[in-house]
């Protein structure tokens, strides 16, 4: 048996600090290879061994360190979500209930110097007031931060505890020093209430902010329909999604949704498939044309076997894609991790060393103060040394911030990875998107990734003023009668043009040359040049000239004649799809050289590329061949993203610095691709560069804004330049900015900048 991967729900994580911890515990435990936890999501991500790991080794493991693996399905993830939000508002609202009047009892005493009930009222009040605080709302808060403490990996609120309680005990001294059972000493402990309401603030936005930038899974998780109604020996029946089976047939009429995935058995009807591609105009569906599940049939009735059901749905594998994508590193975030993880304890130690600074050089820190108390009023030189350092020694506490550090990558790549999935383009390793960026080659398969995969018709030459509606549909009519795949193609050209057919008489098939038949009383001759001349049927030299020319651009040409005259040429060959010469422009444009590989012979191949603008092509290569002409490229010096079928390119695409593979419809459990593509043309392809750029620029400006605040706010404090409160409300914005600069993506348009 192979290694599993699960995804586990963490509760109790509120910093990198948290993260670094648990994936300590996890990574530890005997059978696990790789242990991946995201504090923007909540989850960790476990591949092991299933022989020697189990779920309850992982649970004793995150409970060892202080933390919680819950259950439950993700469908209920919505709720949950509304429920954190509404618990942190009220533990928010506790706190201001008694900060407020701590804020309007020290005013009076800060401007005036007036303390109202005396100097023992005065510090009873505060400290009543914020033992409240911090222990009715803060409550979880100081949980957590002994839980943490307790297990030797000491957490964000780790530091806001001892912030906290620290600025409170200063209250109770400078209470007993009024009973003159203490030293004379400056209160905090107002300070520590507000510490605290600003903290519980903080995380309240920061719950919001986090819940939408997470809308994109949300919105997927709802879409599925509750019921399906089925014909059930000619009954319709409606019942549960979750009773659905394979083989059911749905009736789904206009305006209602697709229970699930399936195959159109009879109607006709335009389906709104935009949650999965993301274009917004409908698509025909007829018999045969396989559905979607979720999406909307717009205005015909429609009957649809089911095909797949639960788990396997379309779906359910976005929403798979989109939680493995969210839960997925990004090399950039090593360093922050590895900074993380040592963070918590670093800044505990600069605090006790910044306390232990303020008094072995008090003259130092005193000038500094001193001079700064003409710039900042909340500097008081005039307070006791061993205040000074307190105040210095409680705000680096309170002013360092391990949240933004750990909600810089994932908070992105959770928008980024949810705007993808609504616009078909589904990230499957976060790898890809730092990987985007470097890549200098992109090689795209010809067949079914530049062109259609199917031979159709692409050009129709007329000769003796023949008319072009009556030779295609002549031709079709002929043709309605071979298995050909030549004659399929003018078949379903003709549908196209809605074309009305008649079935032929005397229909004769010649080998190798072509066929006869008659339709509407009309002699039809369909072939090559030697059926035309075996018939006696001559043609000109600028017939002749344009068959040469034709045949150069590597088309099969085919000949007609109608009652033995000559009447038209047509051309058919496997078509480009018709954004392919528009996206390849757009890859250069992007700085990629775009590179054409495919099994057909060097003349077809090469008139393909001349004509969608690919200057590179590797031709007359069997598909088991395609990973060494990417090795090749990479030994070159190429950084090279391969686009692909997700079957028949599976080695190419693994060995690219990015595998891109293209899906068809419901097709999208694509394992190979690190990024896979629900449509199958080169404009998803433009969609996922220009998302996989931004997704990194907006991961390496929260990163730089992280540390930068880090940097330049811990020293600050240090010097005692920063008020413990307003040092708090600094730390509460920085990861409240971290999240809000990543929702931004959303508004971000990854549209191809030209029109299909």
């Amino acid at each position: 048996m192979g290694n599993k991967k699960t995804t586990l729900k963490i509760e109790g994580m509120h910093c990198a600090g948290c993260v670094a911890s648990v994936e300590k515990a996890l990574s530890r435990i005997n059978g696990v290879t790789n242990a991946s936890v995201n504090l923007a999501t909540e989850t960790a991500q476990v591949t092991f061994d299933p022989n020697l790991a189990s779920f309850n080794d992982f649970v004793s493991a995150v409970d060892h360190v202080g933390y919680e693996v819950v259950a439950g399905e993700a469908e209920s993830e919505v709720d949950k979500e509304q429920q954190k939000i509404k618990a942190a508002w009220h533990k928010m609202w506790w706190a201001w209930a008694v900060t407020i009047p701590i804020i309007v009892w020290m005013i009076p005493e800060m401007f005036w110097g007036y303390l109202f009930l005396g100097k023992i009222g005065y510090d009873l009040g505060m400290i009543t007031l914020s033992s409240i605080a911090i222990f009715y709302p803060g409550w979880e808060t100081i949980k957590s931060a002994w839980k943490s403490a307790k297990h030797l990996a000491p957490n964000m609120d780790a530091l806001i505890a001892m912030g906290t309680l620290t600025s409170l005990a200063t209250g109770f001294v400078s209470l007993l020093h009024q009973f003159g059972l203490g030293p004379p000493f400056h209160s905090f402990a107002g300070i520590a209430g507000m510490i605290m309401a600003i903290h519980l603030t903080g995380r309240y936005v920061e719950i919001k902010a986090k819940g939408r930038a997470s809308q994109a899974i949300k919105k997927l998780l709802t879409l599925e329909a509750k019921e399906a109604t089925i014909d059930r020996n000619g009954q319709e029946v409606k019942i549960p999604i979750q009773d659905l089976k394979k083989g059911d047939i749905m009736v789904v009429r206009p305006g209602e949704k697709i229970p699930t995935d399936g195959v159109v058995v009879s109607g006709n009807s335009s389906v709104d498939e935009s949650l999965a591609t993301g274009e917004s105009m409908p698509v025909e569906k007829s018999e045969g044309i396989e559905v979607i599940g979720a999406t909307i049939n717009k205005n015909g009735l429609l009957r649809i076997r089911a095909v797949k059901v639960g788990k396997e749905t379309f779906l359910s594998q976005v929403i798979k894609m989109v939680e493995e994508a969210q839960g997925s590193k990004v090399p950039i975030q090593e360093f922050a991790d590895r900074v993380t993880g040592v963070f918590v304890p670093i800044i505990i130690g600069t605090s006790g060393l910044t306390f232990a600074a303020w008094l072995i050089f008090p003259s130092f820190f005193g000038h500094i103060a001193g001079w700064a108390s003409h710039l900042i009023p909340w500097v008081n030189p005039q307070m006791s040394t061993v205040a000074l350092a307190f105040f210095a020694a409680i705000a680096v506490l309170v002013i360092a911030c391990p949240c933004a550090l750990g909600l810089a990558t994932p908070t992105a790549l959770m928008v980024g990875s949810g705007k993808g999935a609504e616009n078909g383009v589904l990230i499957r390793k976060g790898s890809a998107i730092q990987m985007m960026k470097d890549i200098t080659t992109i090689i795209l398969d010809k067949t079914g990734t530049i062109t259609e995969g199917k031979p159709g018709v692409t050009d129709v030459v007329l000769i003796n003023d023949s008319s072009e509606k009556e030779i295609i549909r002549l031709v079709a009519g002929a043709e309605s009668g071979s298995e050909h795949p030549l004659g399929q193609a003018i078949v379903d050209y003709a549908k196209s043009l809605n074309s009305q057919l008649t079935n032929p008489e005397n229909f004769q098939a010649l080998p190798g040359r072509g066929i006869r038949a008659k339709v509407e009383g009309k002699e039809i001759l369909v072939g090559t040049r030697k059926l035309m001349k075996e018939s006696g049927i001559s043609l000109d030299k600028q017939v002749q000239e344009k068959l040469s020319t034709l045949e150069n651009q590597a088309k099969t040409v085919i000949l007609v004649a109608i009652e033995g005259q000559p009447a038209g040429i047509l051309a058919v060959a496997d078509r480009l799809k018709k954004d392919s010469i528009k996206a390849i422009a757009a890859f250069k444009t992007f700085g990629l050289e775009p590179v054409m590989i495919t099994g057909d012979n060097e003349q077809t191949a090469k008139a393909i590329a001349l004509e969608v603008g690919i200057d590179q092509v590797i031709a007359q290569v069997m598909p088991e061949d395609k990973v060494n002409e990417v090795k090749r490229l990479q030994e070159q010096g190429e950084r090279v993203a391969m686009v692909g079928d997700g079957i028949n390119d599976a080695p190419a695409l693994a060995q690219a610095q990015v595998g891109i593979a293209i899906g068809t419809g419901t097709d999208v459990a694509i394992e190979a691709g690190d990024i896979v593509l629900v449509k199958g043309n080169l404009s998803a392809v433009v969609k996922a560069v220009k998302l996989s750029r931004a997704t990194f620029k907006k991961i390496k400006q929260n990163l730089f804004w992280a540390f930068f605040y880090n940097v330049v706010m811990i020293p600050l404090a240090i010097f005692g330049l920063m008020h413990p409160v307003l040092a708090e409300m600094a730390m509460a914005f920085s990861s409240v900015n971290v999240v809000i600069n990543s929702r931004r993506l959303q508004k971000v348009n990854i549209q191809p900048d030209y029109v299909v």
